[in-house]
């Protein structure tokens, strides 16, 4: 466990590197008696210094939810961060790609609340009732921190969220069975990665209710307008200058970026 004074100090190393897009050594060398609990402190601190700064939260990311990706982080459940007003970006824009140290990106479906959802008990019914529509997404994903990392490092960096973009066709959570939603992802106009929603614990949704039952262990909600990126249903593909990447979720449409 982390003193208060290292957790602050754990805080100041990801800002630092955040600001001069240059990653920082791997805080389980720094603090190698890093806990989860020092981790999501840490994440929690970044993100209140940050809204202190005048960003707002507009919701939370869910990481994680394969099994392959728990087993080979040591984990046996999902991770999350926190998701700000200035990591929106605009579906076609022109990314700087020196904004970031190392950015990646990945396929996920975002769910746009109507109603609050607060753990615990919450499963799938509550969070398709909870939803008011569900959105194509794309995260771009910057570790502040170097290879290898530890889980640790993942959730004390905020489990890597740089940018959000979305786009494409909204839908009611209904009107379609999630499970089966697709995405391709292209680089240069060449297939990179494909995957299906099912890919996210069986459901996406279950994304979100893991989120809403881990978080009301700590007496937190998930309030009505917040955006929850439920899980990458894809690996991550790294962007280089003058990268454009495009996902394509069939008829629900498609979202671009591209680095410049």
């Amino acid at each position: 466990m982390m003193s208060d004074a290292d957790r602050k100090k754990a805080a100041d190393i990801l800002m630092n590197a955040e600001k001069e897009r240059k990653q920082a050594v791997q805080l389980t060398k720094t603090f190698p008696d890093i806990t989860f609990d020092d981790a999501y402190a840490i994440s929690t601190e970044v993100a209140n210094r940050k809204i202190a700064n005048g960003a707002r939260l507009i919701g939370h990311k869910v990481g994680l939810t394969s099994k392959a990706m728990q087993r080979s982080s040591q984990i046996d459940e999902p991770d999350y961060g926190h998701l700000l007003d200035n990591m929106m970006i605009a579906d076609g824009a022109q990314i700087p790609h020196d904004a970031f140290c190392r950015p990646r990106v990945e396929i996920e479906l975002a769910f746009i609340l109507g109603k609050k959802l607060k753990g615990p008990g919450v499963g799938l019914p509550e969070v398709l009732r909870a939803t008011e529509y569900v959105v194509p997404a794309i995260e771009i994903v910057d570790a502040r921190l170097q290879d290898q990392r530890k889980i640790f490092d993942t959730i004390s960096d905020n489990g890597a969220a740089a940018g959000i973009v979305i786009g494409g066709r909204p839908v009611g959570p209904m009107d379609v069975d999630l499970r089966w939603v697709g995405g391709i992802m292209y680089k240069n106009s060449e297939i990179e990665e494909t995957g299906v929603a099912a890919g996210v614990l069986g459901h996406p949704a279950l994304g979100v209710a893991w989120l809403a039952n881990k978080l009301g262990q700590h007496g937190v909600s998930l309030q009505p307008g917040h955006l929850v990126l439920a899980g990458s249903f894809t690996r991550v593909v790294f962007a280089n200058k003058g990268d454009t990447l495009h996902a394509d979720f069939g008829p629900l449409g498609g979202i671009a970026v591209q680095f410049v």
